[in-house]
């Protein structure tokens, strides 16, 4: 323990009761050291009394104690700054909870007070009905809505006249009771949240609130959220068509917004907006927002192809100064996005506050907390970049996976003709600003004329109760499964050496899929990673023979526990030298859910603009479609492939992204299907083939004959029961082929938990990959009894799932299992009491 002295040193406390005084000098020289060398061993100790003569009359031990104290000192410093930062963040927090419960108190008042005339008008209506007043009992019912106020003009004062009750409407959103807020599912407020997110109950169109916390000032947390294109991925532009300031220090601005279309089944939304400004009395600095209609001399924007001009009612943010640094916010969106001019099955989508919360609110939120956090860091991430630049590269993936979900005209996009069917949509883009942007590199140094970009798209329904984010995951993880190496090949070549004639080729060996993190986002929502396809290569003689390839990859989405989030997989191929400028043609995955099936749409079909309109309420029949009811969890998925092509290759390569894009999608049904829960209760329906029902029972019936019990307690003789019985059994049922590298053929759920997988992706997990090295050893040692006598007890252990977590278990058994011409079939092993560690 170290305390000052009188003479300005320091005094040190040794193990026998003696307090060791240090000179100044001698205390700068020590912290000197500490700061090359924290905790440096015996010999550095004694080398340091060596080199510094003014250490030389004190004891190694008691320098070795010395440097003991210096880090417990520094330990608690750490930990006193990081309580204070925590408390800081509590008082904030509670300061948030109590406005918060006056808000709630007041709304309750209002609604006591609401209930109130309630019943009173409704007892005067009882008492008009005995007195035969029809008039009466009509008005008496009635809610008398404050009419709102006529739009004013576009002078400037009739301008500041709309901003000023933009502002008051806004703040009564943010702070008041003029919307019903209900707290967000899934959303807990503390010191480590995200903030108090809340949706609307019952009010016009969808709304959000949300309060946070950020340590950032005030007026570059107004910068960021104004800033909408950098953090909303949602949006493609914000015009500013004119500046007013005002005479209180204010703006007024005058803006037109864009935002891009979420699925190829719906146009895009714009804006036409009003934007304030301003400082109020107690020092909060607000941005409020809402749209000009109708507005006398005001601007005039017609409409746009492919867009429809939604409404923004009184938005924005509420920024005061917190004790202590930093800001307390208060956001508020708040829209009607015109849900009648998208199909039936599709509206949840554009009347969920949730989806506006997740995609809006929440986002502007993240992206603050983000920098925050990018501003207190002082090392460089992986690869070198800052983050400035690493979020510059996913902005580039998103961006360019909704230009081509979009495909707007006037970026230069054109529809071509289709083949017959309509389920695969292409466009292309010759435009010379969407080349340039590739910047493409070509063996003469320049782009040529001839070159165009291909994008692919389709959007489908997904069956019903699969989970997005598992989805996602698995598509993620298992690349293989969907994915053709050739069209891989073929695009990495496009964008190292430029399009040429590629098609036709067939791609090296695949050795695996290698996931390299790049960044990821403080709430883990989005994660950005270079993906690396080993030893995949053309044809001899290309240059990329043997070579790897690897791509951008930007995820999101991926927590299964987040209400309405929209789930995405977006990739672009890069050059393995990976410049910041490099060019990228986004590729990827959405998956969007939906609160509710409107009706019965076949999942076997995809899904475009003109056959979405035909959507009702009979499924395909011929197709085998299960009867589903009518609030089922339903999702959407948009596929959007992108190609770099000559112009004379567009007929081939179209071919080319349409079956590719087909294959996608049987892909995605298959692995759906596998992942959705069928109406008996989760089993899938890729178990109810005979070869399943074949093989839960020789799986029993060897159990029986080795083990000499029974498998299943008290379980028929029918097919049917054997294998509901075996997939709902509460131990992890695995079989395993028998070849020299053993590799998993079924599982029951349980097994299928343990192992975080589906029945899809269980045949690329091998025996060996799950066990460790004692349960190879015992494996191994234990293979000749289980081949002769017929089944084997293995000790209890750890193993590992497909996600890498480690799982114990209490034993397990091997055995063997035959046919019904007694030949060996498989290996299946029961892991008995399993659970993650």
């Amino acid at each position: 323990m170290a305390m000052p002295c009188k003479d300005g040193g320091k005094c040190t406390l040794m193990d026998n009761g003696k307090y060791v005084r240090y000179t100044p000098e001698q205390v700068e020289a020590l912290e000197r050291l500490y700061h090359e060398c924290p905790k440096p061993s015996s010999i550095r100790r004694q080398q340091l009394i060596r080199e510094c003569p003014i250490l030389s009359n004190i004891e190694p031990k008691q320098i070795k104690v010395w440097f003991q104290n210096r880090r417990c000192r520094e330990k608690q410093r750490k930990e006193a700054s990081r309580l204070q930062s925590v408390n800081r963040k509590l008082t904030a927090m509670n300061k948030l909870l109590m406005e918060e419960n006056d808000r709630l108190q007041k709304q309750v008042s209002h609604l006591v007070y609401e209930n109130g005339c309630f019943r009173q008008h409704t007892q005067n209506a009882v008492v008009a009905t005995k007195d035969g007043s029809c008039d009466s009992v009509v008005t008496s019912g009635q809610r008398h809505l404050t009419p709102q106020h006529p739009p004013g003009d576009a002078s400037p004062a009739g301008l500041l006249s709309i901003a000023e009750e933009t502002l008051t409407e806004f703040l009564s959103k943010a702070t008041g009771t003029a919307v019903e807020w209900v707290q967000m599912p899934g959303m807990k407020p503390g010191p480590d949240s995200i903030g108090i997110v809340a949706i609307s109950h019952g009010c016009t169109g969808v709304a959000a609130r949300a309060c946070g916390l950020v340590s950032l000032e005030p007026t570059r947390v107004a910068e960021i959220l104004k800033d909408r294109t950098s953090w909303f991925r949602d949006c493609r532009a914000v015009d500013v068509l004119d500046v007013l300031p005002t005479a209180n220090g204010g703006t007024i601005e005058l803006l037109y917004m864009q935002l891009y279309a979420p699925t190829t089944l719906a146009a895009a939304r714009d804006f036409l907006l009003l934007r304030y400004t301003s400082v109020t009395e107690d020092g909060s600095l607000v941005v409020c927002e809402r749209s000009l209609a109708n507005t006398p001399n005001g601007p005039n924007i017609p409409s746009v192809p492919n867009f429809v001009r939604a409404e923004m009612l009184p938005s924005g943010y509420l920024i005061r100064p917190c004790e202590g640094g930093g800001s307390i916010i208060h956001i508020v969106d708040h829209m009607n996005l015109e849900a009648w001019s998208v199909p039936e099955v599709l509206r949840p989508l554009y009347e969920s506050s949730t989806v506006i919360a997740q995609k809006t609110t929440m986002m502007a939120l993240r992206q603050l907390r983000q920098i925050a956090q990018e501003v207190s860091q002082t090392s460089t991430p992986n690869w070198g970049r800052r983050p400035a630049a690493l979020r510059a590269l996913s902005q580039r993936l998103s961006r360019g996976f909704n230009e081509a979900v979009s495909g707007f005209t006037d970026e230069g996009w054109s529809l071509t003709s289709n083949d017959g069917m309509d389920d695969v949509t292409i466009h292309v883009n010759s435009s010379p600003e969407k080349l340039m942007g590739l910047n493409l590199s070509f063996s003469n140094g320049y782009p040529s004329v001839n070159t165009a970009v291909l994008c692919a798209k389709a959007s489908m329904l997904l069956p019903p109760n699969v989970p997005p984010a598992l989805l996602l995951r698995f598509l993620r993880e298992h690349r293989s499964e969907w994915a053709d190496n050739n069209v891989d090949a073929y695009s990495v070549a496009a964008v190292k050496l430029g399009p040429c004639n590629l098609l036709g080729t067939r791609a090296g060996n695949f050795g695996g899929q290698v996931i390299l993190p790049l960044a990821q986002t403080i709430e883990h929502e989005e994660l950005l990673e270079v993906i690396k396809l080993e030893g995949v290569g053309l044809c001899p003689e290309d240059a990329l023979m043997g070579r790897d390839m690897f791509f951008l990859q930007l995820c999101s989405g991926i927590d299964e526990n987040a209400v309405g989030m929209c789930s995405e997989l977006i990739f672009a191929p890069i050059d393995a030298s990976f410049a910041d400028d490099a060019p990228l043609l986004p590729s990827g995955f959405r998956i969007i859910p939906l609160d509710s099936c409107k009706g019965d749409s076949s999942p076997n079909r995809t899904l475009d603009l003109a056959s979405a309109l035909e959507v009702r309420g009979a499924g395909n029949k011929a197709s085998g479609d299960r009867n589903v009811g009518n609030n089922c969890a339903r999702s959407v998925m948009t596929i959007a492939l992108e190609f770099a092509f000559e112009i004379h290759m567009q007929e081939s390569v179209a071919a080319m992204a349409r079956q590719y894009v087909r294959g996608i999608i049987s892909s995605v049904q298959r692995v759906a299907s596998a992942l959705s829960p069928s109406p008996n209760g989760g089993l899938q329906t890729s178990l109810g083939t005979p070869e399943a029902h074949t093989l839960a029972r020789w799986i029993c019936r060897s159990y029986r004959c080795y083990l000499g019990v029974e498998l299943l307690e008290g379980v028929g003789d029918g097919n049917d029961s054997i294998l509901k019985s075996m997939w709902h059994h509460s131990d992890a049922i695995l079989c395993c082929s028998m070849k020299a590298m053993p590799v998993f053929t079924f599982a029951n759920q349980a097994g299928l938990d343990m192992l975080e997988t589906t029945l899809v992706a269980l045949q690329d997990i091998s025996l060996e990959k799950i066990l460790d090295e004692n349960g190879r050893k015992g494996l191994c040692s234990e293979f000749p009894q289980i081949m002769q006598q017929g089944f084997a007890c293995l000790q209890g252990g750890i193993c590992v799932s497909s996600m890498g977590r480690p799982v114990s278990y209490e034993r397990a058994v091997a055995w063997k299992v035959v046919n019904e011409e007694e030949r060996d079939h498989c290996i299946s092993f029961m892991f008995i009491n399993w659970s993650f560690v």
